[in-house]
C-alpha cells in the first residue's frame, strides 16, 4: 500500500505570554492550555515587534482553527516588514523559539524571443495549461471567500462603519474593573465623565461576536425601559493588538445570576422581576411600524430572522437553555420558531426566580442554575440531550412552592413555557399578562410576608393558553 497518512499533529499546551498584563489583569508569563473544540484544531502563536534591532515579544499563547497554521511545526513570520511580527505553528510549545523569513521571490528572467516556426506548437501547448490555471485560481479565490473558521481574523479588514456614537468621541473612556470574564471576552466596570457604564471587550478572534451585538442593538426601535440601553461601540488598538468595545449602561447588581446567588427574593421582587423581563422580551418579539423618526423594527429573537441559516449556527446561544428542538438539531427556520426558542428558556430563568422565593414557609435553597442538580454545572451537549428531549424532564417545582396561590400559579404559567411542543408554549405577551394580573389577585387578598391561605384563586380564569405564539 502506497498510501501516506499524514498525522495530524495534536496541540495541548502553548508558551504565553502578555505585555499587557498589568492592564488586562492575567499572568505575565506561563503555560496556556488550550481549550479546543470538537473538528477544530488547536496551534500556539507568537508576536513580537522589531524596533532598529531590538526585539520585543507582545504576545504568545494558543491560537484556534487557523488554515495558515496547518501543518506548521515551526513559528515562522513570513511578511515582509509588518508593524507587529506574526506566526503560528502546531505542536505543543512549538511557540518556544519565533523567526522571520521573509518570503521574496527571485529576479524575473525575460525569456528569448518565441521562434516563428514553434509559435503555433507552443500556444496549442500552452493553451490546456492557461485553461488549467484559470480554473485553479477561480478555485483558490472562491476558497478564500468562503466564511472562514472560527479564529482566523483578517487583522487589516474593516469591521465596518459603526453606527453613529457622538458621545464616544467626546468623553474620555477609563477602565476601572473586570466584573466578568465570558468565552467571547471580558466585561469592565469603567467611567464616562462623571457615569459609571460597562464596557464589553471582544478579542480580535471575535470580531463577528462584537458585529452582531453592535448591529442587533443598532436596530431602529432598540430604546426601551425594560431593555439593556447601548451607547455606543468602538475599535481600539491595531493589528494583533486590536480590540472591539461594546458600551453600555452599568448595573451594580450585575446580572439576574450573580443577584439571584447573594439574594433571596419577597413576592413583590418575583413579580416585579418575572414581569419587567417578560415587558421587555414582548417588545423585543413585537413587530414595531415606523415611528419618532427611526426605521420599523422587525421582531427580534434568539436568531436574527433575517438572517439566512447559513449565516449561524444550527445550535446558539447558551447550551444549557436550549429548547428540545434545538437541542435535537429539528429547528424551523420561522419566526416564530425562534421567539418559541426564547420562551422555552424564559420557563427557566422563571424557575430559578421562584428557586429563590421567600413568599412561602419552607427552606429556600442555595441559588442552582436549571438542571444542576441532575448534570452539573458543566453539562454536554449529549447529557441535556438525553435528560431533556428524549426523558422530557424539567427542573423540580417543591411541593411546598404549591401552598401558595400564587407560586403554584407561576408554576403553571412556567409548565407552559417550557412544553415540550414548541406550538403550545405561551407567548412573551401572555406571561407578561398573567404575571400582570397573579400579582394584582395576590396583592388583593395577602402580603408578601404572609402564607395565603386563599384557594379561589385557581379557579380565577388567567389569559387562555390559545395566546401563545
Amino acid at each position: 500500500d502506497n498510501n501516506i497518512v499524514h498525522a495530524e499533529v495534536e496541540t495541548r499546551e502553548c508558551l504565553y505570554f502578555n505585555i499587557n498584563w498589568e492592564v488586562e489583569k492575567t499572568n505575565r508569563s506561563g503555560v496556556e492550555r488550550c481549550e479546543g473544540e470538537k473538528d477544530k484544531r488547536s496551534h500556539c502563536y507568537a508576536s513580537w515587534r522589531n524596533s532598529s534591532g531590538s526585539i520585543e515579544l507582545v504576545k504568545k499563547g494558543c491560537w484556534l482553527d487557523d488554515f495558515n497554521c496547518y501543518d506548521r511545526s515551526e513559528c515562522v513570520a513570513t511578511e515582509e516588514n509588518p508593524q507587529v511580527f506574526f506566526c503560528c505553528c502546531e505542536g505543543n510549545f512549538c511557540n518556544e523559539r519565533f523567526t522571520h523569513l521573509p518570503d521574496v521571490s527571485g529576479p524575473v528572467i525575460e525569456p528569448p524571443p518565441a521562434v516563428p516556426l514553434l509559435l503555433n506548437l507552443l500556444v496549442c501547448s500552452l493553451l490546456p495549461v492557461t485553461m488549467l490555471s484559470m480554473a485553479l485560481l477561480l478555485g483558490f479565490w472562491m476558497y478564500r471567500h468562503r466564511k472562514p473558521p472560527y479564529g482566523h481574523v483578517d487583522i487589516n479588514e474593516d469591521p465596518g462603519a459603526s453606527p453613529p456614537s457622538p458621545l464616544l468621541g467626546l468623553k474620555p473612556l477609563q477602565l476601572l474593573e473586570v466584573k466578568a470574564r465570558g468565552r467571547f471576552g471580558c466585561v469592565w466596570k469603567a467611567q464616562m465623565m462623571n457615569e459609571y457604564v460597562a464596557v464589553k471587550i471582544f478579542p480580535i478572534q471575535d470580531k463577528q461576536s462584537w458585529q452582531n451585538e453592535r448591529d442587533m442593538f443598532s436596530t431602529p426601535g432598540m430604546k426601551h425601559e425594560n431593555l439593556l440601553h447601548y451607547i455606543g461601540a468602538e475599535k481600539r488598538g491595531s493589528n494583533l493588538e486590536t480590540e472591539f468595545w461594546l458600551i453600555t449602561e452599568f448595573h451594580e447588581r450585575g446580572s439576574l445570576t450573580d443577584f439571584l446567588k447573594g439574594n433571596v427574593l419577597s413576592w413583590t421582587d418575583l413579580c416585579h422581576i418575572a414581569e419587567t423581563m417578560a415587558c421587555g422580551l414582548a417588545y423585543l418579539h413585537e413587530d414595531v411600524p415606523r415611528c419618532k423618526g427611526e426605521g420599523p423594527k422587525p421582531a427580534i429573537a434568539h436568531r436574527s430572522p433575517g438572517k439566512p441559516p447559513g449565516d449561524t449556527h444550527g445550535q446558539v446561544g447558551t447550551r444549557r437553555y436550549m429548547a428540545p428542538e434545538v437541542l435535537e438539531g429539528a429547528i424551523n427556520f420561522q419566526r416564530d420558531a425562534f421567539l418559541r426558542i426564547d420562551m422555552y428558556a424564559v420557563g427557566l430563568v422563571l424557575w430559578e426566580l421562584v428557586s429563590r422565593c421567600k413568599a412561602v414557609d419552607g427552606p429556600v435553597d442555595e441559588y442552582m442554575l436549571p438542571f444542576e442538580e441532575e448534570i452539573g454545572q458543566h453539562p454536554s451537549l449529549e447529557d441535556l440531550q438525553d435528560l431533556v428531549v428524549h426523558k422530557k424532564m424539567r427542573p423540580v417545582f417543591k411541593d411546598f412552592w404549591l401552598k401558595h396561590s400564587g407560586l403554584a400559579q407561576m408554576c403553571e404559567t412556567i409548565e407552559e413555557c417550557w412544553d415540550h411542543d414548541a406550538e403550545a408554549r405561551l407567548s412573551a405577551g401572555c406571561v407578561e399578562e398573567r404575571i400582570s394580573q397573579i400579582r394584582r389577585l395576590m396583592s388583593a387578598t395577602t402580603s408578601d410576608c404572609l402564607l395565603s391561605t386563599v384557594t379561589s384563586l385557581t379557579n380565577v380564569d388567567l389569559p387562555p393558553k390559545e395566546s401563545s405564539i
